[in-house]
């Protein structure tokens, strides 16, 4: 099995594997050309996110700079705002839904790492290394995420949700709920 099968089926792997390597330069060449452009040239703009990314809906709209692992892990829904300094660990999917605002500064990790250190490291012949695995995170429609909040691997945000500015989700959030807080609970129903 392939490591990059191993990372989308939530397995261990190895991050620094020649094809994910490569993935990840192209990516970062892509960045590199969005995150350069001027803030005018809105259609060039769409164009290279339309190549990063798995998929991209009508009418969305990302602030550079804007960072991700891959991009071909990320699906975005018609109508998403996604403000600046916005980080994505795509290492698995990535899916937002439709309507969904996105504030400075939110991250979004699909990326893990054993928690014991002896498992989380291991020895090659380029010197220690480490390994990682990951979940998937989805995010439904007509959310609003706060600046500074991070959305941690496996989550899933229901729809009609806001998430309060700061707040880190650790767990899934069910549709039409105002939560906040490190780590984020729900508040209240809408």
């Amino acid at each position: 099995m392939t490591e990059r099968k191993k990372m989308l089926q939530g397995l261990l792997y190895n991050s620094r594997d020649p094809e994910l390597l490569e993935m990840y330069f192209r990516a970062r060449r892509f960045l590199k050309e969005f995150n350069n452009l001027d803030a005018e040239l809105t259609e060039e703009k769409y164009r290279v996110l339309s190549e990063l990314f798995k998929s991209i809906g009508k009418g969305v709209w990302i602030e550079s700079p804007f960072f991700c692992d891959y991009g071909n892990n990320i699906s975005i829904g018609d109508g998403t705002f996604v403000n600046m300094n916005c980080t994505f660990l795509d290492d698995n999917a990535i899916s937002i839904g439709q309507n969904v605002l996105i504030a400075p500064y939110v991250q979004i990790y699909t990326a893990s790492h054993p928690l014991k250190a002896s498992d989380r490291i291991v020895e090659n012949s380029d010197g220690a290394s480490y390994v990682t695995s990951s979940m998937p995170v989805t995010i439904g429609d007509n959310v609003w995420i706060g600046g500074n909040s991070v959305i941690c691997p496996g989550v899933e945000i229901g729809h009609n949700v806001t998430i309060g500015a700061g707040s880190v989700v650790t767990k899934s959030i069910p549709n039409n709920a105002v939560a906040v807080g490190n780590p984020c609970k729900v508040l209240r129903e809408l």
